[in-house]
């Protein structure tokens, strides 16, 4: 149990990364994600490596954010062209639905974190109880990430599948550009989305999105963290 001192957003992260940490072993390529909730795991498994718990891991970053955060932690790094196979990647979710079924992207490396997701023979999910929810986009938009060319071509798209569309911008008022020079649109459902499955299918058939944030089927393993502790869930 996390106990009264231990239900602050970043307690809740760190018990969630340290269960996930159990699942690194020596030897092995792994893939770490992007945002608050994996910075935590980071911390832990330099730590681990620097006292020699753990030794011959090495890690692809899906972001550059991670990567810069690798160095400074002393994790190796490695990429998907040189190593494609993957024994399991670790990242968060902006929402958790039954059947472990996500919506990722709010911290823009959906793409990223998708191709190294799929290398993985385990994916697995570390996040809060504040994370769950019954049906995918009640609280999160979903994040499509587009081509700059052309990318206001897709707003009457994305308004007939049902969203209210709106391209992510910096503090300046200049659009977002992802690690790969796209922009992201985030897509927001007034009553989440119905048929995630079909969805997907939409959206990958539309010319210029590169990617979405929809991440079906993909998990395995959550650990999910609460005022009581961590929770398994699995697929």
């Amino acid at each position: 149990m996390l106990g009264e001192r231990g239900t602050s957003p970043d307690d809740l992260k760190r018990a969630a990364a340290a269960c996930a940490l159990e699942c690194i072993e020596s030897g092995t390529v792994i893939g770490l994600g992007t945002g608050s909730t994996v910075r935590p795991l980071l911390e832990l498994l330099g730590s681990r490596l620097a006292d020699g718990t753990l030794h011959n891991v090495v890690a692809v970053p899906t972001s550059e954010d991670t990567a810069t955060r690798c160095r400074a932690l002393g994790i190796p790094l490695t990429t998907l062209d040189e190593q494609p196979r993957l024994a399991l990647a670790i990242d968060g979710a902006d929402e958790v639905a039954p059947g472990l079924n996500l919506i990722k992207g709010l911290g823009g490396a959906l793409l990223r974190e998708k191709l190294v997701a799929q290398a993985a023979r385990r994916f697995i999910v570390i996040a809060d109880e504040s994370k769950r929810v019954r049906r995918l986009g009640t609280r999160a938009p979903l994040p499509v990430e587009v081509i700059p060319f052309g990318w206001t071509t897709h707003t009457a798209f994305f308004e007939g599948l049902g969203a209210a569309p709106e391209l992510r911008r910096l503090a300046d008022g200049e659009p977002y550009r992802t690690d790969s020079g796209n922009y992201i649109v985030d897509c927001r459902f007034a009553k989440g989305i119905a048929d995630p499955t079909t969805l997907a299918r939409k959206l990958g058939r539309r010319t210029g999105i590169v990617e979405h944030g929809l991440f079906l089927r993909m998990a395995r393993t959550a650990f999910i963290a609460d005022a009581k502790g961590v929770r398994t869930l699995s697929r």
